[in-house]
């Protein structure tokens, strides 16, 4: 009996044995715990060169804790957030740039930061396929152009000798004929749908906060007819003036409004 006891006994500790050798066998091997944080980024560098952004984000997580409050650590967050972009994840790597410049307000890197938080929204809001649909930035959601806008403004403003200055100047611009497009468009739905009113306020929507983009020809007419259709003369007549004015080649006022063609912001 006491035979048969002890062989069950015996027979529970190898049994345990085996589920603890078994158990670290199977642990995953960290391959950097004897690398030099040098070491760690030369192979971030390398994967990233090699597009293998899935496999250099963990490396960079890595260095980000080894070398913590080294330049080290800091390149390591912004080739992350570059990582993220680059493997189609924006709110990771949004994410990642918000901690960095929360963190280092003074990093001499703080421009790169802002232009790539400005540049991730930029992209995020054309979206993957708009060369597919043909949809452009004015016919969607404007949150991430507002963003992307603010981010761009903020690195003019705080670094005009910066090298990613003259593009984040161009992007604005961009950006600022899109959103005044997006009031345009939705001026127009309003007016189509015989919402004279809705269409007159977003027309001028446009006119006030896009001054100088090139949709505001459009909304000048939009106001023209509007106050047509509501039989308002005075104002129809102020409106054709100032189009008149601005725009004296326009051709809205001899064919109307244009069909629609290939969008003239196409610059990416």
């Amino acid at each position: 009996m006491l035979r048969t006891k002890l062989s069950v006994v015996s027979t529970l500790f190898l049994a345990a044995g085996a589920v603890l050798i078994a158990g670290c066998a199977s642990k995953p091997v960290d391959k950097t715990a004897s690398m030099s944080p040098n070491k760690i980024y030369t192979e971030a560098k390398d994967e990233l060169s090699a597009g293998a952004y899935d496999k250099a984000i963990p490396l960079l997580e890595k260095l980000e804790g080894r070398a913590a409050g080294t330049p080290l650590a800091q390149q390591a967050q912004l080739d992350k957030a570059y990582a993220h972009y680059k493997y189609q994840e924006p709110a990771q790597a949004l994410a990642t740039l918000d901690r960095f410049i929360k963190l280092h307000p003074a990093s001499p890197a703080l421009d790169y930061a802002l232009y790539l938080k400005g540049i991730i929204n930029f992209n995020d809001d054309l979206g993957l396929f708009s060369s597919i649909t043909r949809q452009d930035l004015s016919e969607r959601d404007q949150k991430a152009a507002k963003e992307s806008f603010e981010s761009f403004k903020e690195l003019v403003t705080r670094f005009p000798e910066s090298r990613y200055t003259p593009d984040a100047r161009l992007r604005m611009s961009y950006i600022v004929n899109s959103l005044a497009l997006y009031e345009v468009h939705v001026a127009r739905y309003y007016y189509s749908r015989g919402a004279y009113l809705a269409a007159i306020n977003r027309a001028q929507l446009a006119l006030t906060d896009y001054q100088g983009a090139p949709a505001l020809e459009e909304a000048l007419f939009i106001l023209v007819k509007s106050y047509e259709a509501l039989d308002m003369p005075q104002l129809r007549d102020d409106s054709k003036r100032v189009l008149e004015k601005n725009f004296p080649q326009s051709e809205y006022l001899s064919q109307g409004f244009k069909s629609s063609s290939d969008p003239w912001w196409k610059l990416w």
